[in-house]
């Protein structure tokens, strides 16, 4: 089994009265793809800063490459890659200009910088826009870029806070299988994302909500063991009417839509699919498509949060 390359250990974050991370341990293996799932305002982002020496936590540590982040934030800074959610880059200077920074602030000698600018270029498919204004370029060639300069010094740890917000689906797709091959060749990759899809990409994951860690594993880990019923996906040409009727059946366990899909779980799937049929036939909302599917991740994580709102309604 692989090494852990960070350890978390009781990492808390406090702005004033309010607890963005609370609490929080795990540890990630080198060359893992690690994902920090959540919805905005989770805690993702804070823990990332605090792992990369950017934010000093208010209890707790953690150990990034054997450094603690408490005691020597620099020394862990030195040894990572960071990707920010809001672009790091400087629009005001060229793209070569943009590579050539980043090369100096991480102590490149001038044939390291040549050969790093020139793949980086390469992986970022700029050939011959290397004078274009970095404002100029589309999102995901800025992307593209703005990865490439966080490794540029080939840190054994990477740092992604939501690399691919923003961005179409095929470029997201070909931001991931960069990650990929950077994981493939032993580079450690910390992603945070609420792209729940993006997630299947991870080996393994962890599920915030309010500064607090509700699940941990690999996905599929955490589809079997939190999602035991049968999903059901319905499709109809009334998506949004036949939520409202069925959500107030005592016999949907759980039900969240998807576009013009519905996904219910339940206890019985063949009672429940005639239930189903007969109960928005009956209110002129026409079914489709009905049939048992594999779980999501996005089933996961709403399964969760409505499972800890009522245990919350409970205490």
């Amino acid at each position: 089994m692989s090494e852990s390359i960070i350890k978390v250990e009781s990492l808390s974050k406090k702005f004033g009265n309010f607890n963005a991370v609370d609490n929080i341990s795990f540890e990630v293996k080198r060359g893992e793809i690690y994902g920090i799932l959540g919805a905005n305002g989770a805690g993702k982002s804070t823990t990332i800063k605090m792992l990369c020496g950017i934010l000093a936590p208010t209890s707790g540590t953690a150990f990034v490459n054997g450094f603690d982040i408490n005691i020597n934030p620099e020394k862990v800074k030195e040894r990572i890659g960071y990707m920010s959610q809001k672009f790091s880059l400087y629009d005001d200077l060229s793209v070569e200009q943009n590579i050539d920074f980043y090369g100096r602030v991480y102590g490149l000698n001038f044939k390291e910088q040549k050969l790093r600018k020139e793949w980086i270029i390469k992986l970022a498919n700029l050939t011959g826009r290397e004078n274009s204004s970095t404002n100029d370029l589309p999102l995901g060639w800025k992307q593209r870029l703005a990865l490439g300069c966080a490794i540029i010094h080939e840190p054994p740890i990477l740092f992604l806070d939501e690399p691919t917000s923003g961005v179409d689906p095929i470029m997201r797709r070909k931001f991931w299988e960069m990650i990929n091959n950077f994981s493939a060749k032993g580079t450690t990759v910390i992603v945070t994302t609420h792209y729940l899809e993006e997630a299947e990409y991870c080996n393994h994951i962890i599920m915030m909500d309010d500064g607090k860690i509700i699940a941990s594993g690999s996905p599929k880990e955490l589809k079997d063991k939190h999602i035991t019923k049968t999903i059901l996906e319905v499709t109809c040409n009334k998506p949004i009417e036949a939520f409202g009727l069925l959500e107030d059946q005592n016999w949907i366990l759980e039900i969240t839509i998807f576009g013009f899909h519905l996904h219910v779980m339940v206890d019985d799937p063949i009672i429940a699919e005639k239930e189903i049929i007969t109960l928005l036939h009956q209110n002129e909302i026409q079914v489709e498509h009905i049939a048992p599917i594999t779980p999501t991740l996005e089933d996961v994580f709403i399964y969760l949060l409505e499972k800890d709102k009522i245990e919350l309604q409970n205490a």
